[in-house]
């Protein structure tokens, strides 16, 4: 239940009303910014919250008991708001928003309407499209371990034990050119076989993509030339002479985890699990089947 102060409520009992939405932004990093699709700023509990940005939402979904909420809100890129490259870099992952009703011509009348957490963010030409969940959809989120065959640590994090900032697995490399938004032909990695790159994260040293990370679909050559093929476009495409340090990936097998990082007594998963088709097996005089293991 909304708690309305008295004077708004006078207000919303009104023939006529001034109200507006504002949206109250806090980042993981402890900024906070505000939004409002009114014609003008306004000073919300000295949050500036700007008209500029040409914010807009879609309507909200809003269910009793633990069904997760949604709604969408989308507005204009810009420099002074919301930026291309805060959403590359992952600023607004996991941020939250406060969605409050204002009346603009009072803006000590307001009441909060709802709160989200930013899910999913569309980019289109010089606009954004953001999904908001409700706070309930934490509760959709995997947690402890599963009986699976790959592993369920991240490389280098306490689980995995890895040092991903040994030589071994950490290497420099810059652009000689691009192919493609997507596809790197870079210098640095020539040492390295074919696939040590893929699934690892870049980070960009220089240029104008500088501090932003990007994950590696695949790594490859071709006519002795080091090719690298990012998950998705940059912000700015990449220049001849930018740098960048590369981690190395892991594909979470056992096989990988044995041989690429010689840490198979920190594995994470059940690479000896049988599956399906072990279960939908034909029963077989041939085989021994008494309850003991089958992988020794």
């Amino acid at each position: 239940m909304r708690n309305i102060s008295s004077a708004m409520q006078s207000h919303l009992d009104c023939e006529v009303t001034t109200l507006c939405r504002c949206w109250i932004l806090t980042r993981k990093d402890a900024v906070v910014m505000g939004f409002t699709d009114h014609d003008g700023d306004i000073l919300l509990n000295d949050v500036a919250c700007q008209s500029i940005s040409g914010m807009e939402a879609s309507a909200i979904e809003a269910s009793l008991g633990f069904s997760v909420d949604g709604q969408e809100v989308s507005g204009a890129l810009s420099s002074s708001a919301i930026s291309d490259e805060d959403i590359e870099a992952g600023k607004l992952d996991g941020a939250t928003i406060e969605v409050v009703v204002v009346n603009w011509s009072n803006v000590n009348q307001y009441f909060p309407e709802s709160s989200h957490i930013i899910g999913d963010i569309i980019r289109e030409d010089e606009h954004f499209r953001a999904e908001l969940r409700s706070h309930t959809a934490l509760m959709d989120q995997s947690k402890g371990r599963h009986f699976v065959r790959h592993c369920q640590a991240d490389l280098g994090d306490g689980q995995c034990g890895v040092s991903i900032a040994d030589a071994a697995f950490t290497k420099p490399g810059s652009v000689v050119s691009t192919d493609s938004s997507v596809v790197l032909v870079v210098s640095g990695l020539g040492g390295l076989p074919a696939g040590w790159a893929r699934g690892g994260l870049l980070k960009w040293v220089s240029g104008q993509n500088i501090d932003q990370n990007i994950e590696i679909a695949e790594h490859y050559f071709e006519q002795d030339r080091v090719f690298l093929h990012l998950w998705k476009p940059m912000s700015h495409l990449p220049q001849f002479g930018d740098t960048f340090q590369i981690t190395t990936g892991c594909d979470k097998t056992f096989a990988t985890c044995k041989a690429k990082f010689l840490n198979g007594l920190n594995f994470r998963g059940f690479p000896h699990l049988p599956g399906n088709d072990f279960a939908a097996s034909y029963a077989s005089n041939s085989k021994k089947m008494d309850g003991g293991a089958l992988i020794k």
